[in-house]
């Protein structure tokens, strides 16, 4: 599959987004993507560092119309907000950026996790399972590079009493804006568990000793319509798959500093079996799986993702 992996992001891109990221508070409030689910649109949502959101509910400050049946009262039919960001006309809702995701937080004492470093690829099959969750392709008893095997990796993104521990949060998309068809999600400090403090709750085990809490896994699960021309491009570390339709579209296994690679949906449509007008599943997992660091970005050209 024609994947595209480069070494690590070049510096001065990364200041080049450290400059549009300071003008990211004043615009975010208008400059937010959607999670097209169809309904009511009143809520936007602030973020912080890790993502985490904090909504609000902008119609309670603002008297709308009547009309349309989408919840905003505008008549139209789609989704618009009360804050003043529009819709695409259709009837569904692409406004607010938010994208649930489920984090897992391990132990450090955890086999694959605090072990042996190195990027590889490989470790998860081609095909997404029937359950929604990577299937391993390593050795079963022992194993690849970086872990220990499959009863261990089928830990990462299933919950199991004792081994990690499960919630919920979400992922905010912003758009760019110096290029209004992108959207992005920047941190190069990605510690979405730390909110719970360095403390053994029900959602961590705590920091254990470290100045963030570096051991969890991530996954989301939504859906896209295909319009052409889209690519997305991840960088960061640890792990990363994304599979769209099932298919494996961007694999960066292994414990290693930050890696980067995109995929052009146009270049691999057949392979991955879309077509333009489809609508497919978008399904993302990820883990940090080692200190010190945690980068995640992301950056797309998708204008809708749809929880299903």
């Amino acid at each position: 599959m024609a994947r595209v992996k480069l070494a690590p992001m070049a510096r001065q891109l990364d200041d080049a987004r450290g400059r549009v990221r300071s003008l990211a508070p004043f615009a975010l409030a208008a400059l937010t993507l959607g999670a097209c689910k169809g309904g009511d649109a009143g809520d936007d949502a602030t973020t912080d560092e890790s993502g985490l959101s904090e909504s609000f509910d902008a119609s309670s400050s603002t008297t709308l119309s009547t009309g349309d049946g989408d919840g905003d009262g505008d008549g139209d039919g789609d989704g618009d907000t009360a804050t003043g960001e529009s819709g695409d006309g259709d009837g569904d809702l692409c406004a607010n950026g938010t994208i649930p995701i489920t984090i897992r937080d391990f132990k450090a004492e955890h086999p694959d996790f605090e072990g042996t470093t190195g990027a590889e690829d490989g470790i998860v099959a081609e095909d997404l399972g029937a359950d929604k969750k990577p299937v391993y392709a390593g050795d079963p008893s022992t194993g690849t590079n970086t872990t220990t095997g499959q009863a261990n990796f089928d830990q990462w993104y299933r919950d199991v009493s004792g081994v990690n521990k499960t919630s919920t949060s979400t992922l905010q998309l912003v758009q760019d804006p110096m290029n209004m068809s992108t959207w992005t999600f920047d941190s190069d400090a990605y510690y979405p568990l730390d909110v719970h403090g360095d403390m053994d709750t029900p959602e961590s085990w705590g920091f254990e000793g470290n100045a963030h809490n570096y051991h969890f896994t991530m996954e989301l699960h939504t859906q896209f319509t295909y319009m052409g021309g889209e690519t997305f491009r991840f960088s960061g570390d640890d792990d990363v798959w994304l599979f769209i339709n099932d298919k494996l579209a961007i694999d960066i296994g292994g414990v290693h500093g930050e890696l980067e690679e995109s995929v052009d949906l146009d270049a691999v449509a057949a392979q991955l079996g879309i077509s333009p007008g489809g609508t497919y599943d978008f399904d993302f997992f990820f883990a940090e799986r080692h200190t010190v660091e945690s980068n995640f970005h992301i950056e797309t050209s998708i204008g809708c993702f749809v929880i299903p």
